[in-house]
C-alpha cells in the first residue's frame, strides 16, 4: 500500500469492482452526487483516482491483493 492513505485504501475497498478500471469508473459515477459541502470527499476522490491512474494493472492487482490479506487478518483476531 506504498503510496496510498489510510483513508484513501478505504475508500478503494467501498467502491472496489476488482478491476483498476472499473474502480476509477465507480469512484468517476460517485463524485457526480457528492454535494457543494463535501470537498473533502471529492478531493481525497480526486486524489485516488490521480494515484489509480498513475499505476499498471498489475500494480493494483497486488494492492488489492494486500487489502484482502489484511483484512483476513483483522478478522481473526476479533
Amino acid at each position: 500500500m506504498s503510496n496510498f492513505t489510510v483513508e484513501e485504501t478505504n475508500l478503494m475497498c467501498i467502491y472496489n469492482t476488482g478491476t483498476r478500471m472499473g474502480l476509477l469508473l465507480e469512484l468517476s459515477e460517485m463524485q457526480t452526487h457528492l454535494g457543494k459541502d463535501e470537498t473533502e470527499l471529492l478531493e481525497l476522490t480526486h486524489t485516488v483516482i490521480g494515484k489509480l491512474t498513475a499505476i499498471t494493472d498489475e500494480e493494483f492487482n497486488s494492492i488489492t491483493a494486500e487489502l484482502v490479506a489484511d483484512f483476513e487478518e483483522q478478522a481473526l483476531f476479533q
